[in-house]
C-alpha cells in the first residue's frame, strides 16, 4: 500500500492547521483585494471625480473566488498567477498617483504578496485535489 507523500518526498503531510491558516488568508485577501479595488475606483481615489471605468478591474478577481473559497488547488495554482497584474498596477500606482492613490497602491501590493504566498503555499502543500 502507498502512502501519501509530500512534494518534498519525506513523507510528511502538512498539519490541516496550516492549510487551513493559508486558505483562510488567501480567501480572505482576495475578498480584501476586490474590495479595495471597488472603493479605490468609486470613492477613495477615483482617475475620475464620481468613479471611473477602471472599477471593471476587479472582475477578473471573481473568476476564482469561488474556487478559492472552495480550497481547490487547481483554482490555487491560476490565481497565484493571475494576482501579479495586481501586483504590478499597485507597483505603478504606489510610485505614480499622488496620496491617497500612493498609499493604495501599496495596500494591493501588500494584498497582492500576501495572497501569492499564501496560495502557493496552499496549493504546494494541501492534501485535497
Amino acid at each position: 500500500m502507498k502512502s501519501a507523500r509530500h512534494a518534498n518526498g519525506t513523507g510528511a503531510l502538512p498539519p490541516d492547521g496550516q492549510a487551513d491558516l493559508s486558505r483562510n488568508l488567501a480567501a480572505a485577501s482576495l475578498i480584501t483585494l476586490i474590495l479595495l479595488g471597488l472603493t479605490w475606483e468609486l470613492w477613495l481615489a477615483p482617475l475620475r471625480p464620481g468613479g471611473s471605468w477602471l472599477v471593471l478591474k476587479v472582475l477578473p478577481l471573481l473568476a476564482p473566488l469561488f474556487g478559492i473559497l472552495r480550497g481547490r488547488r487547481h483554482t490555487y495554482r491560476w490565481a497565484s498567477l493571475l494576482i501579479w497584474l495586481y501586483f504590478a498596477e499597485g507597483c505603478v500606482r504606489a510610485w505614480t498617483d499622488p496620496p491617497p492613490g500612493a498609499w493604495l497602491g501599496l495596500a494591493e501590493i501588500l494584498l497582492s504578496l500576501l495572497f501569492f504566498g499564501t496560495a502557493a503555499w496552499y496549493a504546494r502543500n494541501a492534501t485535497n485535489p
